[in-house]
């Protein structure tokens, strides 16, 4: 485990990542250490093997920094797992109204331009799995069954995307009129 961050004072669960059972397998890095010594992030991501997964938190320019490198590295796109503390900001402006068909029942619900497809779920008592609220997590993530979803949110590779076959709820619409899920 390598963990960088600002400083020693402002480092989430420093107290429990030095007294766990793992600890002599994390490498501290601090931008405000007297030392010096920061993360060679090359060195650190040389040595991909088959069935090894990076995962990355952090500022989102530190995150596509060290995924560029594990890229460069070698490293699979299957093997580069993110997780954001706050969606990007998405302009509402070219929001419109589409449907959305419950595969289980054939039953259409018309979503409108200033709600979410997971508040529309909601109103409509119907439950949905959910977490973050703005499409970091993953949590809501629905199968698409038929339309082309309008995906915004921070979950998804480029591949998994490109497959249209499924979104989040919680932030994603649609391009097609009409999305059908597995719902």
């Amino acid at each position: 485990m390598y963990y960088c961050s600002r400083s020693q004072s402002r480092t989430a669960f420093i107290d429990r990542i030095q007294s766990s059972n793992y600890s002599q397998n994390v490498n501290l890095y601090f931008d405000d250490a007297n030392d010096g010594v920061k993360l060679n992030v090359r060195e650190a991501l040389s040595d991909y093997s088959e069935g090894d997964h990076l995962y990355v938190c952090g500022p989102t320019g530190f995150m596509d920094f060290i995924l560029a490198e594990a890229r460069n590295a070698g490293w699979p796109e299957k093997s580069l797992h993110r997780e954001y503390f706050a969606a990007k900001l998405e302009s509402q402006s070219n929001n419109r109204g589409f449907e959305i068909q419950l595969a289980s029942s054939g039953r259409c619900l018309t979503i409108p331009e200033d709600k979410s497809v997971a508040e529309v779920l909601l109103e409509e008592g119907i439950e949905l799995p959910m977490s973050c609220e703005q499409g970091v997590c993953g949590t809501c993530l629905t199968r698409v069954l038929e339309g082309v979803p309008d995906h915004r949110d921070s979950v998804l590779t480029t591949a998994e995307r490109a497959r249209n076959d499924q979104f989040t709820p919680c932030c994603s619409r649609a391009i097609s009129q009409r999305l059908v899920l597995e719902l």
